[in-house]
């Protein structure tokens, strides 16, 4: 129970020293310009030389059937999450829609690489505590680079962590060891790790072609992510524009 409470703390700090800041009428990210372009450095060489090989890789050794199998078991694990945050944001009907998915889906669905119950009337409504956040008024602050996760916002950060706490892997991995030791997330990490590489081999062409003929890469990911982050907006932001955006990244915010 002291390691629960534990937890939920450091969602709430983490959460608390994010919101402070964004509170400022404008989210000038100038003074992070330095740090951003350095790490989006880092991470382009880290994918350049490691995550995309790996990627290429997984697309090599597999066909598209195997790939949309795991595209499916790892969506199917967001239910949950999105039941959760549906909750929060008033949504009950969609909160029941995403329990209904997430149930037909690990049993018929065979542990969710199917996705049968979108053939049952169910539809796929994904969201998040990022969005949650927006609904509460959070405005979403400066861009910033995090290390291999790449382009974010502080409230796209906390929301990823609050959701971390919230997926069904994090919590069979706690319970299955009765969280003693740190191994117990270890397939939480896998399950994770599964995906984003999952993710990397469906935008290979996609980013390649971003940045292929780009003077300055870092401006042309930085104003495709904004524009697309748009589409969520937030009601604290009464000048963002609520229509989509023109860059339509497959990077959905609940694939991570």
């Amino acid at each position: 129970m002291k390691k629960l409470v534990k937890i939920f703390g450091l969602v709430a700090v983490i959460i608390s020293l994010f919101v402070a800041p964004l509170r400022a009428e404008e989210n000038d990210d100038s003074a992070l310009e330095t740090y951003n372009r350095a790490m989006f450095n880092f991470n382009s060489v880290l994918d350049h030389y490691i995550i995309k090989p790996i990627a290429k890789g997984y697309r090599a050794i597999t066909n598209g059937f195997i790939r949309e199998r795991v595209h499916d078991f790892y969506a199917n694990l967001k239910e949950p999450v999105s039941m959760i945050n549906h909750t929060l944001q008033g949504n009950f009907a969609d909160s029941g829609k995403s329990l209904g998915r997430f149930a037909v889906n690990s049993t018929l669905g065979l542990l969710g690489t199917f996705d049968v119950a979108s053939g049952w009337g169910l539809a796929d409504n994904k969201t998040d505590f990022d969005k949650t956040l927006a609904k509460w008024c959070v405005p979403d602050g400066p861009f910033i680079v995090l290390p291999i996760l790449g382009p974010s916002t502080p409230r796209a950060t906390a929301g990823t962590v609050a959701d971390m706490f919230a997926s069904p892997t994090f919590w069979a991995d706690y319970y299955a060891t009765f969280g003693n030791d740190w191994e117990k997330y270890s397939f939480y990490y896998g399950i994770t790790a599964l995906g984003f590489i999952s993710l990397r081999e469906e935008n290979i062409e996609l980013l390649d072609n971003l940045t292929a003929n780009s003077v300055d890469p870092y401006s042309t990911i930085k104003s495709a992510y904004i524009q697309n982050r748009l589409k969520i907006g937030s009601c604290s932001d009464k000048n963002a524009p609520q229509t989509a955006a023109s860059y339509d990244f497959d990077f959905e915010d609940e694939d991570f």
